[in-house]
């Protein structure tokens, strides 16, 4: 193919623009000096360590320079996300180009020091990484882990109708189950109110050391396969530069084509039909460009091009010149002046200001966000005349004030629930009231609240896609929550590290703007779980959630519906953090009326004097809780131990804020330890009953002048057995922490021996009843708080 769109001119400067980035991306990989080859090269010029990934780079500077030219030529809101692993040379050689890169970096000038500063800190201490990462303008995809590259592109498409996210997807990265999972997500792009996702699939045809699947199997299977999908693919192949670069062209201009196509007809009819979005597939060699073969040994178009093709080192100093005569057949004399600077004309093919991919405004979020409408959660409080009087479920509560919210944030949307399948069984349904579900797939008789312009994501039994998607709308500039089985979340556990280690480093960037915080609600959680069982007993999201930066992570325990109320409010004013939530969606005792939950809430701990008899004296026993479930449990457990030890003096703590538990030299949150020993005392013995894995809570406490603590909670203990067993197995139970509060009291005597051994008589009658009755005593069932 020699004719195309591309006019001999343009074919020529593209091509020259293409061979700047290539020359600038292996200078990236190798270089500590002479960037622009003024003299021979020398070894003292190399890198120590030469470091980095050559594989996909070509290919991403082939496709960036072609999606310039289709932004300019149509005036296009776009920007790129690049899914393959470790493609950093390419969109830190674009963005330098277009000159983004030094407003962001001034210190990285368009200048011969500018272009050494650039070269020496890639790959190098106290520099950038191999791969895309926050530190790279235009970008909101950490690169270093495969599979979610087109969730956040749909996830930043949803509610931007004028923007085209253009998705490259390495062919390793689509192996992997989330991206395979997320071809589907175009049954949830809505034409009329959404932008549009273009993928690029690269099929290099290698992964480090082994062929991808999608290069191997027959070009028609392929097509067959994203036809199924129900996208239209396009196919560029081929590895001649001239022939490839019209090919692309031609092939951009009738993606770009359908894309307006399709939304203009929906727009124009409001027909939100699904239609067959364009997808392109471009087969080019592995490290395209780079050196045919290194001692002899094929490497482009081989896995040995995927990281560094040639080694150059002292012991391998003949590589020197295998290095330069690459780096030279750029020609880089016709590229940049004598200064460093990129040649006139080829600068001019870069789009300008925020047009630039770089300096998309859609990829630096928090420049676009806005506060949210939020409703007064107080008018979606319960009424609780007194503790424990009323029995509600908290989740459905919360339902009807996220209903609020999504009727005050839906012209302009910048709001939206994502979750698995999840909304109605988590008692959330309330928020049906007002929007749909997303979905653009057929729809049936009996089919519930499906529509294509729906404001919840929850129509995909995939929390990978879920979490893809929220992350990708939060990163553009908006807000949403996820709710899930806490059981299940952890199944986007490093999908959670790397929005932290993302949200950590960019706020380390002057340039980079607060984004709304990532909001999980867990419920369906291990302590309600009396007909699924064991598989869905874990809350061991909340160990790895701490693990991360104290300045990032929040972790917040309600013990009930109004202090979830007043939690959620918190955490969707916040900016910048992962916060989560753990709150119940079955009946349970409602402690606080709302003014004093805002205020239980807002400090995070505090002990509850209705609860407690230590006025005045200094308590026996410290008797604390964080969860729901814990705070019903150790609230029986005091009414047990006061009625048969009236004298005992007991002081009933409940924890809201788990992080408050922590020294505040360690998070922000925590406690000073003039505070901690204030309520925990220093010396007493704290029963401690907590939602999660007992471990959690030493950690957070170990610094703690107190180490007469005592913590009870999950202990991967469970079956298919009622609420009050589960808690049994754990010995989170009111008979189990009544035993326990005697055994660090040795001063009671008699008193508690007698105590122990009705405590003990009552686990034994529980067994037998729920043995012979299929549920729980009535005793338990039918308790209530009578302090």
């Amino acid at each position: 193919m020699t004719t195309g769109p591309l006019a001999p001119d343009l074919l020529r400067q593209m091509d020259a623009y293409w061979r700047a980035a290539n020359y600038l991306s292996v200078g990236q990989i190798y270089l500590y000096d002479n960037p622009l080859l003024k003299e021979p090269l020398k070894l003292s010029h190399i890198k120590p360590m030469v470091l980095g990934h050559w594989g996909t780079t070509p290919g991403q500077n082939f496709i960036y320079v072609h999606l310039n030219r289709v932004i300019k030529a149509h005036d296009l809101d776009m920007f790129y996300i690049a899914g393959p692993g470790h493609g950093g040379p390419a969109l830190v050689a674009n963005t330098y180009l277009e000159g983004t890169y030094s407003e962001r970096y001034p210190n990285i000038g368009q200048n011969e020091a500018g272009l050494k500063h650039l070269f020496m800190q890639f790959s190098f201490p106290g520099g950038i990484g191999s791969h895309v990462a926050p530190t790279t303008p235009g970008s909101i995809h950490e690169g270093g882990e495969l599979g979610y590259s087109l969730s956040h592109a749909f996830g930043a498409a949803f509610d931007n109708p004028g923007l085209i996210v253009a998705c490259v997807v390495g062919d390793g990265e689509a192996e992997t189950g989330p991206l395979a999972t997320a071809w589907h997500s175009n049954k949830f792009l809505d034409p009329v109110t959404d932008g549009a996702v273009l993928p690029i699939l690269h099929l290099n045809g290698y992964k480090i050391s082994n062929p991808t699947l999608l290069a191997r199997i027959e070009p028609e299977e392929l097509e067959q396969f994203f036809r199924g999908c129900g996208w239209t693919p396009y196919f560029v192949e081929g590895d001649e530069p001239e022939r490839m670069h019209q090919l692309m062209a031609e092939t951009l201009n009738r993606a770009i084509a359908d894309i307006q196509r399709i939304q203009r007809q929906a727009r124009d009819t409001q027909d939100a039909s699904r239609p067959r979005w364009p997808l392109i597939v471009l087969r080019s060699p592995k490290g395209w460009t780079g050196p045919t073969a290194v001692d002899g040994v094929p490497n482009t178009g081989t896995f040995h091009s995927h990281q560094v093709p040639i080694i150059v080192d002292a012991e391998h100093p003949e590589h020197v010149q295998s290095l330069e005569r690459w780096m030279r057949s750029y020609q880089p004399e016709e590229l940049f002046d004598e200064d460093g600077r990129l040649l006139p004309e080829l600068a001019a093919l870069a789009p300008k200001g925020e047009r630039r991919m770089g300096a998309n405004p859609h990829t630096n979020g928090g420049n676009l966000l806005r506060d949210l409408r939020l409703p007064d959660f107080r008018a979606s409080a319960l009424q609780v005349p007194s503790p424990g009087a009323i029995e509600a479920e908290d989740t459905r509560v919360l339902g009807q004030y996220l209903r609020d919210v999504t009727k005050l944030n839906q012209a302009p949307r910048t709001f939206r629930l994502f979750g698995p399948d999840e909304t109605v069984s988590n008692r959330l349904s309330a928020v049906f009231e007002v929007t749909d579900r997303q979905w653009d797939a057929r729809t049936v008789e009996n089919d519930e609240f499906l529509a294509p312009a729906g404001g919840v994501l929850d129509a995909m039994l995939s929390e990978h896609q879920c979490q893809g998607w929220l992350e990708g709308y939060l990163l553009t500039g908006r807000h949403g929550l996820f709710n899930s089985y806490e059981a299940f979340i952890r199944i986007v556990d490093s999908m959670f590290s790397q929005h932290a280690k993302w949200l950590k480093v960019t706020a380390e960037l002057p340039w980079r703007h607060k984004i709304a915080s990532l909001n999980y609600l867990l419920t369906s959680h291990v302590w309600q779980q009396d007909h699924d069982g064991f598989t869905h007993q874990d809350p061991g999201f909340l160990d790895h959630v701490i693990n991360k930066k104290a300045d990032i992570v929040r972790v917040y325990l309600p013990p009930d519906a109004n202090c979830l109320l007043s939690v959620v409010d918190h955490c969707l004013r916040s900016r910048h953090y992962v916060n989560v939530v753990v709150a119940g969606k079955h009946p349970m005792p409602q402690w606080l009326e709302i003014d004093a939950a805002v205020v239980h809430c807002t400090e995070g701990i505090g002990i509850w004097p209705w609860a407690s008899n230590d006025q005045g004296s200094e308590p026996d026993l410290v008797m604390a809780c964080c969860g729901d479930t814990p705070t019903l449990e150790i609230l029986a457990a005091v009414t047990i131990l006061r009625e048969h030890l009236p004298a005992l003096k007991i002081r009933v703590i409940n924890v809201v804020d788990l992080m408050r538990l922590q020294p505040s030299l360690e998070h922000p949150h925590g406690l000073t330890d003039r505070d901690y020993d204030a309520l925990f005392t220093r010396d007493k013995p704290i029963i401690f009953g907590f939602h999660g894995y007992p471990w959690l809570v030493h950690r957070l406490t170990y610094r703690r002048a107190n180490h007469n603590l005592h913590v009870r909670g999950y202990k991967e203990e469970g079956t298919t057995t009622t609420p009050f067993d589960m808690r049994v197995l754990n010995e989170l139970d009111r008979f189990h922490l009544v035993q326990d509060a005697v055994d660090r009291l040795p001063h009671l005597g008699t008193k508690g021996a007698y105590l122990k051994q009705l405590v003990q008589g009552k686990l034994i009658e529980h067994r037998h009843y729920i043995g012979k009755h299929g549920r729980d005593l009535p005793e338990i069932r039918d308790w209530m708080w009578r302090g």
